[in-house]
């Protein structure tokens, strides 16, 4: 199992962030390794990803629902491999500091099933920290962007 937790400070109020990760529409763009997504409905959606792990080169496609939206401060979802054995789930949480500051938490966490889970796990391990740091940081700086 690989999990990773990023914590930032956005200079913007609760509802702000919440306007902008509670539709994945808008982040799932800034995933690391991120190729193309399909909306199935406001819920649902299916990305493909390629990503390099050493001098391994893969390409995956991820189902991703979204388990509970907690205005304003708190989306859920969930992940299931569709071209490879893994699940998993995260979430997206605003806390407010005070009127205009926000303090964002990003968590993943992943693991691999199957036969290919023993080599697998141990990749994921450094890989999920430094994909949730990456995509916290990154919808911080869009939220940053656009109420600049």
């Amino acid at each position: 199992m690989a999990t990773g937790t990023h914590v930032v400070e956005v200079p913007v109020a609760v509802e702000k962030v919440w306007d902008y990760v509670s539709d994945m529409e808008k982040w799932a763009k800034l995933v690391p390794g991120y190729r193309a997504h399909n909306m199935v409905n406001d819920k649902q959606s299916t990305w493909r990803f390629e990503g390099s792990v050493g001098v391994i080169k893969k390409s995956a496609e991820v189902q991703i629902d979204i388990l509970e939206w907690q205005a304003p401060n708190k989306v859920t979802f969930e992940l299931k491999g569709l071209t490879d054995n893994f699940a998993g789930n995260g979430y997206f949480l605003a806390e407010k500091i005070d009127d205009t500051n926000t303090r964002m938490t990003g968590f993943l966490d992943v693991k691999a099933g199957g036969l290919a889970s023993a080599v697998l796990n141990p990749i994921l391990k450094p890989v999920v920290p430094k994909a949730t740091q990456m995509l916290t940081d990154r919808v911080a700086n869009a939220i940053k962007a656009l109420n600049a």
